[in-house]
């Protein structure tokens, strides 16, 4: 027996991309089969968060978490499993962080100004897991590509919100070139959206009882399969970025090599 799970969706109550409010996710995911899903509203890295960088940081934390605890709320009143988590900013490239929850976050206000190195170092030691959110998206509020190839546990590499499929391809292919853990996430913000099709997620092997169970199965081979909708798309095919293309090292600095090479296109 396998076990779905949604690891990529945004609230209206934290997130200002955000449609849907957190509880009105519950019933579709439910209804779809999912054994639980991930609420990883924008943290303060982004300008689509909603919430106040200037408020005292127990009350940032506390506005941050609204939406995942109205949908857990939901969540324990139907049955389904929902789990804390979120995604951090930098220079237009996403990450999205498992295995910590509310208490860590208030116990570090130091996380909102983290370089990707801290962000990694601080949630490794933690036992979470760091997940580079589609990284070869290409939108007219990204400048560059950053591959961040060492600070990661693992790549998102099926996105619902991409209808260009090189991205995927291009993420597929480089989380395999550095045998990273791939993982597909909907990105939904829209509880609209949710229905058979228009969803991803992944399969795990064994049921989990907190975010941290997913961190281990990220970093342990927990990941059964990709749940990507039939007629999506093939993750292989024609590979480009239109973008400069910035990769990282072990210590967060660019390393000016290519991306061509890295991904072993040439």
């Amino acid at each position: 027996m396998s076990y779905l799970y949604e690891t990529h969706l945004h609230t209206s109550q934290v997130s200002n991309c955000g449609k849907s409010r957190g509880a009105e996710f519950i019933k579709p995911y439910s209804d779809l089969g999912y054994t639980g899903i991930f609420v990883t509203d924008h943290f303060s890295g982004n300008v689509s968060c909603k919430v106040d960088r200037n408020l005292p940081w127990k009350e940032w934390v506390n506005r941050f978490c609204e939406g995942y605890e109205d949908a857990r709320n939901e969540g324990e009143r139907r049955g389904l499993d929902v789990f804390f988590g979120w995604e951090e900013t930098f220079e237009g490239d996403d990450y999205l962080i498992y295995g910590l929850d509310k208490n860590w976050l208030l116990e570090h206000p130091e996380a909102r100004d983290w370089t990707r190195k801290e962000q990694y170092d601080a949630v490794k030691r933690a036992g979470g897991a760091v997940i580079q959110a589609h990284p070869f998206r290409q939108h007219d509020y990204i400048k560059t590509v950053h591959l961040s190839t060492v600070c990661v546990d693992g790549v998102e590499v099926a996105n619902a919100s991409h209808y260009d499929l090189s991205y995927d391809a291009l993420a597929m292919r480089y989380s395999q070139v550095l045998r990273l853990s791939a993982v597909a996430g909907s990105d939904i913000h829209n509880v609209k959206r949710v229905e058979e099709g228009n969803v991803f997620g992944v399969y795990l092997k064994q049921k989990i009882e907190n975010a941290a169970g997913y961190a281990h199965a990220i970093k342990e081979g927990g990941i059964e399969r990709l749940h990507i909708p039939e007629g999506y798309g093939s993750l292989t095919g024609n590979e480009t970025v239109s973008l400069p293309v910035d990769i990282r090292d072990e210590n967060d600095n660019s390393s000016g090599g290519d991306w061509r090479k890295l991904l072993k296109l040439t």
